[in-house]
């Protein structure tokens, strides 16, 4: 298996299911069955479930979205991601974090933990 591609797929997924809010352009990119949790303190769901739930739940209009080179392992990885949202009253908000995942021999992810934070106003990547 080929970790920096099954990264950039990773990477390719999301880049494509946030901005369109479309939950099954993940499909491909996560192992059925795989782990996936949010957030620390949010217990694990399904890929799809949680991001169907966060598409429907955000007020936020994405604006710009950008990923840091992912740190590479035999057979995980971690990955930056930062987001600008804008709010329905025009204002802005970044979100910021990690996501560190594990891939199965196929490349597809079989567990992901997230860890992340919401600042207000538009912020600049820490990551080149």
């Amino acid at each position: 298996m080929d970790v920096a591609a099954a990264a950039r797929s990773w990477i390719g997924g999301w880049s494509r299911a946030w901005p369109a809010r479309d939950a099954d352009l993940l499909e491909p990119v996560y192992a059925e069955g795989a782990l996936f949790r949010s957030h620390p303190f949010r217990e694990r769901q399904a890929p799809a479930d949680y991001a169907r739930w966060a598409f429907a739940d955000e007020d936020e209009r994405l604006v710009e979205l950008r990923f840091g080179e992912p740190i590479l392992g035999a057979s995980e990885a971690a990955i930056e991601y930062w987001a600008v949202l804008r709010r329905r009253d025009g204002s802005d908000a970044t979100l910021a974090g990690v996501a560190l995942i594990r891939f199965g021999d196929d490349g597809r992810v079989v567990e992901q933990r997230d860890y992340w934070d919401l600042a207000e106003g538009r912020h600049s990547p820490n990551f080149p």
